[in-house]
């Protein structure tokens, strides 16, 4: 098992490989962020259109 410390420490931009499990850990941190900025844009998106429909009523 990859520590956080081990994850937090290593760069994409490290001349060496990072291991499968901190590999593993990179992509989930990054899919869960994107998971969140979806919801945040799509909350955005849907309360502009009701902003929008609530000017045209």
């Amino acid at each position: 098992m990859t520590t956080t410390k081990s994850i937090d420490s290593y760069r994409l931009t490290d001349m060496e490989e990072p291991t499968d499990e901190m590999l593993a850990q990179i992509m989930r941190e990054a899919a869960e962020d994107a998971r969140k900025a979806n919801a945040d844009a799509t909350k955005r998106f849907f309360d502009e259109i009701e902003k929008a429909a609530a000017t045209i009523r």
